[in-house]
């Protein structure tokens, strides 16, 4: 069995949302347990708001054992400087069910809050994977290509890095590619201005003949900004501040489209008649580019699987969160990422 340690009070909509996710995943999901962790009022509180049916669903979830509540009697909010937050609120949610994980009480983390409190409190309980220098969020993308969506990293974990780090990322999003997301042997790219070697800055001209020397890996070389939702490359690898950058202007653009379309269709009555009629193919869209089935950021490096979710995410994303969490744990990307950093030690100190 699974075990998922949840953070009921992380995220823009807990715990309402969380905890309905949290039903949903230990009635829908086999040989899982959630294990939900926050403030026992709040989250009993939204449970008897419940209907009567899914009130009924999480009595008989409780009843076979799929889901517990543990209680957590703080919380981060959103808006706290992280590594204050993880150190003060020693028992805030985000705190005691990393905690769980650590004294493997549980085998997965998830959490819709704060990524930056989760990052810290990752690392001060559970410390990194032997060898890897810093832990990496990983973010999944939709492409052109439905069926080969990309994986981003690092999404937001580390501002200024190092030659080594990304080498390290571009090995641990080999990994994740290949055992959660199916794809047989992934193309890795290094995110810069321009193909060529000789573009980007003093990082990706040292980072790139060092990525190039790792056995293994299917290293295509300096990717660019129009790569990224190409649906030809599985992983691009990048530092932090641009990986960060890259993920809000995909999803505002993604946005930004969406707003556009509608207001469109909206100018005259043919466009709204020809709008009913393409419907099928817009909400075909929709769903490929939903962010919410992409099941949210894997914190990679640490130590068991920690996953990090939008801030915004509903019962939706949470139930898929929950499922890559299980897909990460049940297919040991953690132990894989050990056993690949160490085979690859001492072609990384040759760079």
């Amino acid at each position: 069995m699974t075990r998922i340690a949840l953070d009921a009070m992380g995220g823009d909509f807990a715990p309402k949302q969380i905890v309905v996710g949290a039903i949903e995943a230990a009635c829908t999901l086999e040989d899982v347990k959630i294990l939900l962790v926050g403030q026992m009022a709040a989250i009993q509180r939204e449970i008897d708001r419940f209907s009567k049916d899914r009130r009924a669903m999480f009595q008989r979830a409780v009843e076979k054992g799929s889901l517990e509540i543990v209680h957590a009697p703080d919380q981060v909010e959103m808006d706290d400087v992280p590594v204050e937050a993880v150190r003060k609120k020693k028992d805030c949610s985000i705190n005691v069910a990393m905690r769980l994980v650590k004294e493997a009480r549980a085998d997965v983390f998830v959490s819709a809050g704060n990524s930056g409190a989760v990052a810290t409190s990752a690392i001060l309980n559970l410390g990194r994977i032997p060898g890897v220098k810093r832990p990496a969020i990983a973010m999944v993308l939709p492409t052109n290509s439905p069926s080969r969506p990309l994986l981003l990293l690092d999404a937001g974990a580390n501002m200024d890095c190092h030659p080594e780090w990304l080498a390290q990322f571009a090995i641990m999003g080999n990994v994740y590619s290949k055992t959660v997301i199916g794809r047989d042997k992934p193309s890795i790219g290094l995110l810069s201005i321009g193909t060529e070697d000789c573009k980007g800055n003093e990082l990706i001209h040292e980072t790139n003949p060092l990525i190039q020397k790792i056995s293994g890996l299917n290293f295509v070389g300096n990717i660019e900004g129009h790569d990224i939702c190409g649906g030809a490359l599985d992983v691009a690898v990048a530092d932090g501040f641009v990986g960060n950058v890259v993920l809000k202007t995909v999803e505002s653009v993604a946005h930004a489209i969406g707003g556009w379309l509608k207001a469109e269709l909206k100018k005259s009555l043919f466009r709204k008649i020809c709008a009913l009629m393409l419907k099928p193919a817009f909400n075909s869209l929709k769903k490929q580019m939903d962010p919410e089935v992409y099941g949210g950021a894997p914190l990679l490096g640490v130590p068991g699987a920690v996953i990090i979710t939008h801030g915004n995410s509903t019962h939706k994303a949470i139930f898929y969160a929950v499922k890559a969490g299980v897909a990460a744990a049940t297919n040991d990307v953690s132990g894989l990422i050990a056993k690949e950093i160490a085979e690859h030690a001492e072609e990384l100190k040759q760079g």
